[in-house]
């Protein structure tokens, strides 16, 4: 079983390729099991859990983590060899030991722990961007040949494929912890003039985090992943962080 969860489509693309090589169902994770972990079970088909997630400023998204801290655990699942696949820009640092940390306490195997390059998504920064397209194009055409090594390693009990990038420790024992704290809150997301008030990104909001105001545009609550599934969808380009989302692209992997 692949348990997936993802913003713009890129774990999902991976998630999927990768459940396809290795005969696998793949569940994404829903609203209700990331607001309210405790109340749900994390099950398996097989004797294998894979966790699929983003890689967030070179840490695991916290909606993840705290589902995996805290969801209930069939069975299959406790007796089950756990994997990771992270999908990140550029780098993941050190993602692997933060998501092999949680597990641990929960007493379960952890084995192999992979990433993979694909489009950068983040905006809401000075200086972050989407890649061009022909950049974000080239980037998923090589994630084929990368899911197809990692499916071997799995199958092959190979070693762990990671993308650590420069200053790994700094980037996730430092950096990640202030981006958690610091850079996470949803109040400045809001709409601009072209904002229609269709409810597309309310649809598509992976935490139900979205309802529409008084005047029928957006307003966004507590329960926010920073996904930014609803900055990617808008066809409009109405949603806005604060003023770091001027002028910036989108990218959405359907």
């Amino acid at each position: 079983m692949t348990i997936y969860f993802s913003g713009t489509g890129n774990t999902r693309h991976c998630a999927i390729r990768l459940a396809e090589l290795l005969g696998e169902s793949v569940h994404e994770l829903s609203a209700d099991e990331l607001r309210d972990p405790a109340s749900s079970v994390a099950d398996t088909d097989s004797g294998r859990v894979i966790w699929a997630f983003p890689t967030y400023s070179w840490g695991m998204p916290p909606v993840v983590a705290d589902y995996m801290a805290n969801a209930g655990l069939s069975d299959k699942a406790r007796q089950a060899t756990h994997y990771m696949l992270t999908t990140c820009g550029d780098d993941m640092g050190y993602t692997d030991r933060q998501w092999r940390r949680i597990l641990s306490k929960r007493g379960l195997t952890t084995a192999g722990a992979y990433a993979v390059t694909m489009p950068n998504t983040y905006t809401l920064m000075k200086g972050f961007d989407v890649d061009s397209p022909e950049l974000a194009q080239a980037k998923v055409a090589a994630s084929a040949e990368r899911m197809a090594l990692i499916a071997k390693a799995i199958l092959e009990g190979g070693a762990d494929m990671p993308i650590r990038g420069s200053f790994p420790r700094i980037k996730s024992s430092v950096i990640y912890p202030w981006f958690k704290r610091f850079a996470m809150s949803p109040k400045p997301f809001h709409t601009n003039a072209g904002c229609t008030a269709c409810g597309l990104c309310s649809r598509v909001c992976p935490m139900g985090n979205i309802s529409p105001g008084a005047d029928g545009t957006p307003e966004w609550g507590e329960d926010c992943a920073l996904c930014l599934r609803c900055y990617h969808s808008c066809p409009r380009r109405a949603i806005c962080y604060g003023k770091a989302t001027d002028g910036k692209g989108q990218w959405l992997l359907k």
